[in-house]
């Protein structure tokens, strides 16, 4: 399907109309959220997020390599414009984000600069590659500039301190779902229609997704803040559609661009509802949370929801784009080729753990923000929802959520993911309407069996005691945080993660670390002294001569 007037420069197609979809969806949501949460740089807010939104569906549908990097790179801008409108230290993670991004876009240039010297156009619709040391080359130029947008390993360290600094909705906006959509579908687009894939680039792909989910989860499930958490599992997550998109087979690749949307969803909910409690308690500091899912019901649900989704728990919409990476990761052990069986296997161990972790994480979450006694030092200032405008939002993406899990062949994978992956066929059967049915039945039975207990109560209720000291309930607290900490104390852990708290997995930080190097080197080297540079100018002129003489 072509818009006529517009082609050959932009095209319509069924990759990328549910993701110009999306996009409108998430900036209406962004900016009815907005209307009560910013209260600052009004006009610079809207008109950023304005543009962002214009150069992201441009992106989107641009079917030419030259205008695709022109809109990426306004989009690189209203990342960086963005950021600085925040707090805490947010200059420096601007320059961080741009210096990233900005960067790897450099990449993608040479790399449409090699597609062009190779195949002489533009024009993506016309573009077929076969493998060669050049073409693969473009390739993965290319695709470093989408993991670097959706923030895939080792491209990804701006993002958690993105959504410590930047204001809420920005987050939630940029890299917890555009920035996913843009980024992976971007690996799509290359993967599917550019290049024609071999083993190499399908387990080079696999492996770079199976390390993001495991390296981010880890570092998710130590976190006290609960931005910083959020922040690197929308690392973990891009890992899953990579993975998924490695896999080179239809099913595998559908369930990585599934995930993509549903990431999207519920990753800006929980955004979303991590702005509502900042609102009430001024802090997303996990340690001085709690009690809030009385006070706040409607954030609890629509954040409870988003975090089992998250975690891929039935039967909700992360759990089936996850199935579906799982079997097409199963397929792939039909290949002939040991090697795509092993790395396969590998992939599969490690996604499945890193749900596991996910769950753990969100449990962590739940329990110390909503769930555990309420913290009386947290320094709150209401005792009530916050308004409509920013409750509604995370609702509607969690209600989202659950259709999109419960009726997922119905809607999304019939009207947005199998048009446009063909020929998907499914290794077994997953009947998420008799499910629903049964997981409901099932928790209404045990509140029934709650409830009935209750009327007949079978224990005294007596203050708190260890040893035979009694102590004070009130101020008796299990916290949801700690209990992960045991976590760093592992003696082979305890060393990595010490490692990444000094920037050793931070490629911003190893590059300036270089960077700053070789300058020492000029600094001592051109120290000033007039005899130094009488010497190097002699060896300057010796090594011309030399060189002349050959």
């Amino acid at each position: 399907m072509k818009l006529v007037s517009l082609y050959p420069y932009f095209k319509l197609d069924n990759l990328n109309s549910f993701i110009v979809l999306a996009i409108g969806l998430f900036s209406v949501l962004t900016l009815v959220y907005s209307l009560k949460f910013i209260k600052r740089h009004l006009f610079q807010y809207y008109t950023y997020i304005i543009l962002t939104a214009l150069a992201a569906g441009a992106a989107v549908l641009t079917n030419n390599l030259l205008l695709l990097s022109v809109f990426w790179g306004v989009l690189g801008l209203t990342l960086y414009l963005l950021v600085n409108l925040g707090e805490n230290d947010a200059s420096s993670v601007a320059k961080k984000t741009f210096i990233i991004v900005g960067g790897s876009d450099v990449l993608m240039l040479l790399g449409i600069g090699i597609i062009y010297y190779l195949t002489g156009t533009f024009q993506m619709d016309r573009i077929t590659l076969h493998h060669s040391p050049l073409s693969s080359l473009a390739y993965l130029l290319i695709a470093i500039a989408g993991f670097a947008k959706a923030g895939a390993m080792p491209f990804h360290s701006w993002i958690p301190d993105y959504a410590q600094s930047a204001p809420v909705p920005v987050v939630a906006y940029l890299p917890a779902s555009l920035d996913k959509l843009l980024g992976i579908y971007l690996l799509a687009r290359i993967s599917l229609d550019l290049f024609v894939m071999n083993n190499i680039m399908n387990i080079f792909l696999m492996l770079t997704g199976a390390f993001t989910i495991i390296a981010a989860v880890m570092m998710a499930i130590i976190q006290h803040n609960m931005k910083r958490l959020l922040g690197y599992h929308a690392v973990s997550q891009v890992g899953y559609m990579v993975l998924g998109i490695g896999t080179g087979n239809p099913l595998g690749i559908a369930g990585g661009i599934f995930h993509m949307l549903n990431h999207a969803i519920y990753k800006s909910g929980l955004f979303l509802t991590a702005g509502n409690v900042e609102i009430n308690t001024q802090t997303t500091d996990l340690d001085k949370l709690g009690g809030l899912a009385r006070i706040m019901p409607v954030t609890y649900i629509s954040c409870l929801i988003a975090s089992l989704a998250i975690s891929g728990v039935p039967p909700f919409n992360g759990f089936f784009s996850k199935w579906m990476v799982y079997q097409g990761l199963i397929e792939q052990l039909h290949n002939t080729q040991y090697l795509i069986r092993t790395t396969s296997i590998l992939c599969l161990v490690a996604a499945m753990f890193g749900s596991a972790l996910t769950l753990a994480s969100f449990m962590k979450l739940i329990h110390a923000t909503f769930l555990s006694q309420r913290n009386n030092a947290m320094g709150q200032k209401r005792n009530n929802e916050v308004s409509w405008t920013m409750w509604f939002p995370p609702l509607i993406l969690a209600i989202i959520c659950a259709i999109f899990g419960i009726f997922a062949n119905e809607i999304p994978l019939k009207y947005f993911i199998f048009p446009a992956v063909k020929q998907v066929s499914f290794l077994g059967t997953w009947g998420s309407g008799l499910s629903t049915f049964l997981i409901i039945a099932g928790l209404i039975f045990g509140l029934f069996v709650f409830r009935l207990k209750a009327l007949t109560p079978v224990f005294r209720q007596d203050s708190a005691f260890t040893g035979g000291e009694v102590f004070d309930l009130p101020q008796t607290t299990v916290s949801g945080t700690e209990f992960y900490q045991t976590i760093k104390e592992f003696r082979l852990l305890q060393r990595i993660y010490k490692k990444a708290e000094e920037g050793l997995f931070d490629i911003y930080t190893l590059g300036k670390k270089i960077v700053f190097s070789i300058s020492r080197i000029f600094q001592f080297l051109h120290n000033g002294i007039l005899p130094t540079y009488l010497v190097w100018c002699l060896l300057g002129m010796l090594g011309l001569f030399f060189v002349m003489v050959r």
